[in-house]
């Protein structure tokens, strides 16, 4: 997977080095001072990620623990996302990513007891009754690497000590095993990113497909693990309706409705520099079916009143469904 991999010095000796250097033994290995030094230094083409890769390990310096924005989680309770890693083995067409890195390559953070004791430090703050979410997966997916950086261990010891406090992995894997064998936790939700297959197929390249992710669905939630839906990004098309009564379908045949935490809905978004990106990496992709416009955050997006319709169709819909109304929200809007 990986043509070679940079490790800071510090972490010659480290278990999880030692790990990753003996699953890629064929990967040239070099030892460096700072990450910082060389990950994005030379602009890499994003689609360059189709050829080759290569993982940097080392330490996250700066600011460990961010503030979500508005309306990135659940209305009413305080939202974090702490930064394990930076970009993803997967390709999607929308992917935000394309246009904030320099590089495609993976880089995976090792100073975990500094980001649990910026967490545990987070938890302590008076939210004056609000529930702390904290989310993994804002920069990279939360499990799909995750049985080489043995992060879920780390999350469950984590979030066991904070038991007040919610972690939410957002992803498309179908990586569970691990999540299996440690079991559910009351206050760890998996939330799976979906889209209508037949835009799954087309947009979400690499990615396990919409069929395999329901099927992760179910065992989880099989074996009692809280679990989250993502329609986000919705793309418009003349079949959306139809596409996503589809996939609702789809969702109910693997978990009853009741038993889903909560469904976010976001239409397809972008900062002007991704979206400039994006026409240049995927200029036939269905991605471009509606017209965008700037909106109130600077970003570019289907108009208001279009969104609005969109959001509120499918929101419907979910509630037909039988979805509570009140597990459902909307995402950045």
């Amino acid at each position: 997977m990986f043509e070679k991999i940079f490790i800071e010095n510090e972490y010659k000796n480290h278990v999880l080095v030692e790990k990753i250097q003996q699953r890629f033994k064929s990967s040239q290995i070099s030892y460096i001072e700072d990450i910082n030094q060389i990950f994005g230094k030379v602009k890499k083409p994003y689609l360059h990620k189709r050829n080759t890769l290569n993982l940097f390990l080392g330490s996250k310096k700066g600011q460990l623990v961010k503030e979500a924005p508005d309306a990135y989680g659940i209305k009413g309770d305080k939202h974090y996302y702490f930064i394990h890693a930076y970009n993803c083995i997967y390709e999607c067409e929308y992917c935000y990513l394309q246009g904030y890195f320099h590089s495609p390559d993976i880089v995976v953070f090792l100073n975990k007891e500094e980001i649990q004791q910026e967490i545990f430090r987070l938890a302590k703050l008076n939210t004056f009754g609000k529930t702390s979410w904290f989310h993994a997966g804002e920069f990279s997916d939360s499990l799909a690497l995750s049985h080489l950086t043995d992060e879920i261990d780390f999350y469950y010891e984590t979030f066991e000590k904070i038991p007040d406090c919610k972690l939410e992995l957002r992803t498309k894997s179908i990586n569970i095993k691990k999540l299996l064998e440690l079991g559910a936790r009351n206050n760890i939700i998996t939330s799976f990113s979906m889209s209508p297959s037949k835009v799954a197929k087309t947009i979400d390249r690499k990615v396990p497909s919409i069929e395999a992710r329901l099927k992760a669905i179910e065992k989880l939630a099989r074996n009692g693990h809280k679990i989250g839906i993502h329609f986000d990004p919705i793309i418009y098309t003349d079949q959306f309706e139809e596409d996503y009564r589809e996939l609702l379908i789809q969702i109910r045949k693997h978990i009853e409705m009741e038993k889903i935490e909560y469904l976010s809905l976001g239409v397809v978004r972008f900062t002007q520099d991704v979206y400039y990106q994006v026409k240049k990496n995927y200029p036939q992709s269905i991605i471009h079916y509606e017209s965008f416009n700037k909106s109130f955050d600077g970003k570019v997006r289907y108009s208001r009143p279009m969104r609005m319709w969109v959001l509120n169709k499918i929101k419907d819909m979910a509630i037909s469904f039988g979805l509570n109304e009140d597990k459902i929200y909307l995402c950045m809007e």
